[in-house]
């Protein structure tokens, strides 16, 4: 069976130090034998939810941009892979628009799809940023791939981040550990199906106790 991870790439350059450290998670990812479909977002237009309701009742985002184009490729994927640079202690703006509202305007299940966040820094503010990403997925019930570090490499251009050998070695290992989650759950899936998700009770506090 083949399996495919969705890799969304959230730096503006896309030669850069972000797009260094997918590289080497998706080889590792096409050594095991799984596609990708890499997809460029640090330069798109995306801008942020307005919370105008459409989706719920469309299926899709009212804003017609690259999130409506990629939502085919993300339900279709066994895995989601992001990468992002770090920009003041957070992921790159344009990236969380585009999560907000590919996670938000997307009615299909995303329940035991594979995910993994990939961050890059010069110095600091890897590890906020790596959190911020993470819960796209504990949200919607997607296990996260874990390596032998945090997913982070360093470096300030894509040559640095060639001399953060264990960074890259972390990359690795996280193109491994996603491949065998991916396949792990596949085969529970055929075996047993896939765990039941309760969605009954939704509690807002409107009376504010």
């Amino acid at each position: 069976m083949a399996y495919r991870v969705l890799v969304l790439n959230g730096s503006p350059n896309k030669n850069g130090c972000t797009a260094r450290a997918l590289k080497e998670v998706v080889d590792a990812l096409h050594g095991e034998g799984v596609e990708t479909d890499w997809i460029e977002v640090g330069k798109s237009a995306a801008r942020g939810c307005v919370a105008c309701g459409y989706c719920a009742s469309n299926g899709k985002c009212a804003i017609h941009d690259a999130v409506n184009d990629v939502a085919p490729l993300f339900e279709k994927a066994d895995g989601l892979l992001i990468g992002s640079p770090v920009y003041y202690g957070s992921p790159n703006g344009t990236l969380l628009s585009f999560l907000d509202r590919l996670f938000y305007s997307t009615g299909f299940s995303k329940h035991m799809k594979v995910g993994a966040a990939v961050v890059s820094c010069r110095r600091g503010g890897n590890t906020a940023s790596f959190d911020v990403l993470n819960k796209y997925f504990t949200i919607s019930g997607m296990p996260i791939a874990s390596s032998t570090y945090w997913n982070q490499v360093h470096g300030f251009s894509a040559e640095d981040v060639e001399k953060d050998l264990e960074g890259l070695q972390t990359m690795r290992n996280l193109g491994r550990n996603m491949t065998f989650l991916i396949r792990a759950i596949a085969h529970e899936a055929e075996q047993t199906g896939l765990p039941k998700v309760e969605r009954d009770v939704f509690t807002s506090f409107p009376d504010g106790k």
